[in-house]
């Protein structure tokens, strides 16, 4: 089959429909439970500092590229990069059960993202360039392997100096252990989730984030060490992204000849085994396949839009408790409101503009367009709204959406902004019947379906376009994460919903759109059975 139309195929059978959801396992395995933690035995530890989260740098400024003076690229602050972007926030007790909790969200709290670090000679760190797992429980680097010098030349071409490298795998089994088909899309949410703290840690840095999307998942699988052959602890790969010191031009293409491949003299370490036995999901399996990616130009046709910049803010807060105290709510109170301005300044965040921090990392034109189900937003009425994050695909999606929406421009939304009314009413039943009935969805101040070009942009780019729809919902759910705890509120993010009803509600046919995440953003009812511990050294 052709991967587009394969992918396609797996789209289709793993949408939740009201009377038959996404085939999954149907009950929780608890003993078959993949370990969360991705060890590699016997492999050399270099320990990380942990970095107390300051008030500085400022929350707002962290979000434009150039407002922060770069760090220089030593071992604290590659310490600092880790802590803010993949290690532990706390761990949560109940009775005499305890787990963890992450700065990276992931759905179910299940973790089926590792991450590698790829750097050259750090004095005082590390004497040659390296590649190295992270491990989240111990905040330390595993050393994979000390890296040749002709291969780290070839990284490096034409890049900045000290210009360091992040890998990041999915290990499918651990989401589909619990989600079963539909597994393969939240481990694409997680990888966007991931790209976001990565870009925000680094931001907070004064370093810059970039995809580097021309290597095929050959190469990075070669280049990340990760041809596991045991099947239950398969990892693959996703993407390698490149963090900046300083200002420069990265090669976003990778090597095109993998038959001179410089590998590294030895590898250290054994991966650890995750579960007993893993069961088989053909249709993820399937999407696997069609995903696999080849090698590419790296390079996009159409240009990013032309919005105005984000004013920065003057938030007396700083970044990184935030980025920390960042949580998944469970329940909202169905009572709270939030301004008109916070809901504005919360939907600033979610575009693309000019230095836009997470977005500058990503090198397509933006995909995703966000329809807000509004409760409570004061001075806002209820009902349905659009925001456009790309402004040229407005006769497209007006065309597509349903004929007898109104398309009005609601009061005192900022200059730039194309946010749209689509209908006023009360939409907290509805959001909630089309997010699994969940009341979470209708007892936040607002909900948000993350409606993506679809069918165009996978015949436009191939199969293995797929993920990164998913990976720029991932980014924008991030980013609402961090505005909601900016504003005194939390948010969750929701991958269970009914995919066609939505298409239905929004008057919407065929491929060419779809929706690929669901959020709420709300106060928080806080599960008084709970007892909050501190991420490091933990239980």
């Amino acid at each position: 089959m052709d991967p587009v139309d394969s992918i396609t195929a797996y789209h289709q059978v793993s949408k939740h429909h009201f009377h038959r959801p996404a085939a999954g396992p149907g009950r929780m395995d608890w003993a078959n439970q993949p370990d969360p933690f991705r060890r590699y035995q016997s492999a050399p530890i270099l320990p990380l500092e942990r970095v107390p989260p300051l008030d500085t740098p400022r929350f707002e400024a962290t979000f434009l590229e150039g407002m922060i003076e770069p760090a220089a690229v030593d071992r604290h602050s590659i310490s600092q990069f880790l802590f803010d972007s993949l290690a532990l926030s706390a761990w949560k007790r109940l009775g005499s059960t305890t787990w963890p909790l992450r700065v990276n969200p992931s759905s179910g709290n299940l973790h089926p993202t590792e991450g590698y670090l790829l750097c050259g000679a750090v004095e005082g760190f590390c004497d040659n360039p390296m590649l190295a797992h992270y491990a989240p429980r111990e905040h330390a680097l595993e050393l994979r392997a000390e890296l040749p010098a002709a291969l780290w030349r070839r990284l490096i071409l034409k890049s900045p100096p000290q210009i360091l490298f992040m890998g990041l795998t999915s290990i499918h089994w651990r989401e589909a252990w619990k989600y079963g088909e539909r597994a393969f899309r939240y481990c694409q949410h997680d990888v966007g989730h991931a790209i976001a703290t990565i870009s925000v840690a680094a931001a907070a840095l004064g370093w810059r984030v970039r995809l580097l999307d021309g290597w095929s998942t050959d190469q990075l699988t070669a280049l990340l060490g990760i041809a596991h052959p045991k099947a239950t602890d398969a990892e693959t790969a996703d993407c390698l992204l490149a963090i900046e010191p300083q200002a420069g031009i990265v090669e976003r293409r990778g090597p095109a000849n993998l038959s001179d491949w410089p590998e590294p003299a030895r590898w250290y370490g054994k991966p650890n085994r995750l579960s007993a036995e893993s069961v088989q999901w053909p249709e993820l399996a399937k999407a696997e396949r069609a995903c696999h990616k080849p090698l590419t130009s790296g390079r996009y046709p159409k240009e990013p839009p032309a919005l105005p910049e984000l004013p920065v803010g003057k938030a007396g807060f700083g970044i990184r408790p935030i980025v920390h105290r960042r949580r998944s709510a469970v329940d909202m109170d169905g009572r709270s409101a939030i301004s008109r301005d916070a809901f504005y300044q919360i939907l600033r965040k979610c575009l693309p503009g000019p230095r836009q921090v997470p977005f500058t990392a990503l090198p397509w034109t933006p995909q995703v367009h966000l329809v807000f189900f509004v409760h409570r937003v004061q001075d806002l009425d209820p009902g349905l709204y659009l925001l456009l994050r790309d402004p040229s695909a407005e006769s497209v999606l007006q065309a597509a959406l349903k004929p007898g929406f109104a398309w009005e421009r609601p009061s005192e939304c900022p200059d730039g902004m194309k946010l749209y009314r689509l209908a006023i009413g009360d939409a907290r039943e509805l959001s909630q019947q089309l997010s699994c009935t969940q009341a979470i969805a209708g007892n936040g101040c607002f909900s948000v379906a993350m409606l993506s070009r679809f069918e165009p942009a996978l015949r436009e780019n191939g199969a293995w376009f797929y993920p990164r729809l998913f990976w720029e919902c991932g980014m924008i759910g991030q980013q609402l994460y961090l505005e909601a705890y900016a504003n005194d509120v939390a948010a969750t993010g929701i991958g269970c919903y009914f995919d066609d009803p939505v298409h239905d509600t929004l008057g919407l046919e065929g491929l060419d759109w779809q929706v690929l995440y669901h959020f709420t953003v709300g106060a928080a009812v806080e599960d008084a059975r709970l007892t909050t511990l501190p991420p490091y050294p933990g239980p």
